[in-house]
């Protein structure tokens, strides 16, 4: 059987998807990139906005559109707080809440009778990641949150938090790395609360990773900047540690992350961004900031663009505040305009630019080593430009000859030019 794996939202609904594929093919089954290819689609949806719900509702129906013969189970966030809606979208066979998703693939098999008799992959060991052209992989290693941001809905649909088993994860990478990927990003609901609930924490389990695999590259995803263990930064002075941290800081005034309930004020963000800059030169800190957030008044507002600038992120996620039901925010009083938000979120914008400008500038003239990505552009002259990361998660550019192979290797470049967002570089002597 074909199938076809679709996500929308966070970094946690892409490492599922990892997940899910593995396992399907573990059951003989094997995985398509075109839809139009696939007997069943699986869709990972998104309600972390109002914007994300109602895509989630039209990836359902163009999905439905597309491929008609197919089956459609959906699963994800939009799926558990929407149950009853979603099921009642044309085309959709099987919903599979959050709290079922670890069993994903055996209900999809059981329920929708395609359990029977499946046509063994043609590729021993050949895996999803390369099926869908990618060098990396998200690793799922925690979900859930104890924590009530009051405009979070994600706590609401993940429910309580689940740590997996230290030992599992190093099977999971292990088995990544002989597959061919070069980099695993470690990934949660809350990432920080790794371990709470099987007396561990992330410090444990980034050391027996960096112990107990090979995998060249080692990346975090989303962080939120509290409950980082003593000794977490030191961690990053091992090469193979990824020099880069999405921290959400969502406002850069305290009165603002109060009503949030958010549990980092601005003074402690900032010693943890000193923190890890002193450690690591060109320490990498990406955010996310929420403009409009109920009741924010001009001063809130002036104090969060003085305090985001003070910081100098490289880049930010900018959302303009959307009320969720089910959340404590939702009922707050003096919402925001939208005209206002609008005028916020294009000033954050245009600073949120500048401030990643300032930060490639820094980083040209450096030699720095380059995971290459598939995805690559034929020149005019007949070179080839490949695209790829550094380890602070800089995009970067490099024409070679079409000798040369840089597809999913890591190679040593110099930085030696801005080219909108991202670097130009060129292989190092």
């Amino acid at each position: 059987m074909q199938i076809h794996l679709k996500t929308l939202g966070c970094r946690l609904n892409e490492a599922e998807l990892e997940t899910w594929a593995q396992a399907f093919q573990a059951s003989g089954h094997s995985i398509t990139r075109n839809i139009n290819d696939a007997q069943l689609v699986v869709l990972n949806s998104c309600a972390v906005t109002q914007d994300a719900v109602k895509k989630s509702k039209q990836s359902i129906r163009r999905i439905h559109r597309d491929n008609p013969q197919a089956k459609l189970v959906v699963s994800g966030c939009y799926a558990t707080l929407n149950e009853s809606e979603a099921a009642q979208l044309m085309g959709v066979d099987l919903i599979v809440s959050n709290k079922d998703k670890n069993q994903l693939v055996e209900k999809t098999l059981a329920e929708l009778n395609m359990d029977s008799m499946p046509a063994m992959s043609t590729e021993p060991g050949e895996v999803s990641l390369f099926s869908r052209g990618r060098q990396r992989a998200f690793v799922k290693v925690q979900d859930g949150c104890r924590y009530r941001c009051t405009f979070c809905i994600v706590t609401v649909a993940r429910g309580e938090e689940r740590s997996r088993p230290i030992q599992n994860v190093l099977d999971e990478i292990n088995a990544l790395h002989s597959q061919g990927i070069n980099e695993a990003i470690i990934t949660g609901v809350h990432l920080g609360g790794y371990g709470s609930d099987i007396a561990s924490n992330l410090v444990e389990l980034i050391t027996e990773i960096l112990d107990k695999t090979r995998i060249p590259r080692l990346r975090l995803g989303s962080l939120e900047p509290w409950e980082l263990p003593d000794g977490f930064f030191e961690l990053f002075k091992n090469p193979r540690l990824m020099p880069h941290l999405h921290l959400p800081l969502q406002s850069g005034s305290d009165s603002v992350l109060k009503r949030m309930a958010r549990r980092c004020k601005t003074e402690e963000f900032s010693q943890i961004i000193k923190l890890a800059r002193t450690t690591i030169p060109h320490f990498n800190i990406t955010t996310d900031i929420i403009v409009g957030f109920p009741g924010e008044t001009e001063q809130e507002w002036q104090e969060s663009i003085d305090y985001i600038r003070t910081i100098g992120f490289s880049h930010i996620h900018i959302f303009s505040y959307s009320p969720r039901a089910g959340t404590a925010a939702a009922v707050f009083p003096n919402p925001v305009s939208q005209e206002l938000k609008k005028q916020r979120s294009k000033q954050l914008h245009e600073l949120a630019e500048t401030m990643k400008q300032a930060f490639i500038a820094e980083n040209i003239s450096t030699q720095v080593y380059v995971l290459w990505e598939g995805h690559t552009e034929i020149l005019s002259n007949g070179n080839i430009r490949y695209f790829g990361y550094t380890p602070n998660y800089l995009r970067v550019s490099c024409d070679v000859t079409q000798e040369i192979q840089l597809e999913n290797k890591i190679t040593l470049v110099e930085l030696i030019k801005a080219d909108g967002d991202f670097i130009g570089a060129r292989l190092a002597q």
